[in-house]
């Protein structure tokens, strides 16, 4: 078990659609030794969608990790005072809470989480899920890449004849990131040729 006694923080931030592609890999995180604590932003914790509503994801989250999942800021800023984590994922990363990372924004519980996380010297991991990857937030993906302690799951453009600037990460391959992350190092690579998906 390649995680066994960490500690992993899992953020989702509002890609309402990407949900049921990251919330299985808690089971792979957990199968790997770790034990994972759900922060939610506040567009995922209180926003109904077609595909769920912040209610359900919250029920969800608690069954599948066995804690109550983190929705606001007085429950998210401990986890960096108390180095609770040893390494924070978000997934999925949506272009807003990208941006605002990169740009040291902190107003949701999950950027809260991340720049607690960051304080600690402790790895963050970005698992994105952005329609503007290779348009306005190319940017701030390039600032972060270069960001000390800040990892990417691998990604790759997920519909390019209908969004050409849409990327979403492989989520296959989360904990294998979360791993390497730990070590101080990227998976490789980064950019990948991903499975494509219909616009949802």
């Amino acid at each position: 078990m390649r995680l066994k006694g960490r500690i992993i923080g899992l953020g989702l931030s509002g890609s309402h659609c990407t949900y049921d592609e990251v919330i299985p890999h808690i089971d792979v995180l957990q199968r790997e030794g770790a034990q994972v604590l759900a922060v939610l932003s506040f567009a995922a914790s209180q926003t109904t969608t077609r595909f769920t509503s912040g209610e359900a994801l919250v029920t969800r989250l608690r069954e599948a990790t066995g804690f109550e999942p983190i929705v606001d800021m007085l429950g998210a800023e401990p986890l960096g005072q108390r180095k609770t984590l040893d390494a924070f994922v978000v997934a999925p990363c949506t272009g807003n809470t990208l941006a605002k990372l990169a740009n040291a924004i902190n107003d949701s519980p999950v950027l809260m989480a991340a720049k607690g996380t960051l304080r600690n010297l402790r790895p963050v991991v970005l698992a994105i899920s952005t329609n503007d990857a290779l348009g306005a937030n190319a940017v701030n993906i390039a600032c972060l890449l270069q960001r000390k302690h800040v990892y990417f799951v691998p990604f790759g453009q997920d519909n390019p004849d209908e969004k050409p600037t849409s990327c979403v990460a492989d989520m296959n391959l989360l904990a294998d990131t979360v791993v390497e992350a730990l070590e101080g190092r990227q998976l490789q690579p980064v950019l990948i040729q991903r499975a494509w998906r219909p616009v949802r």
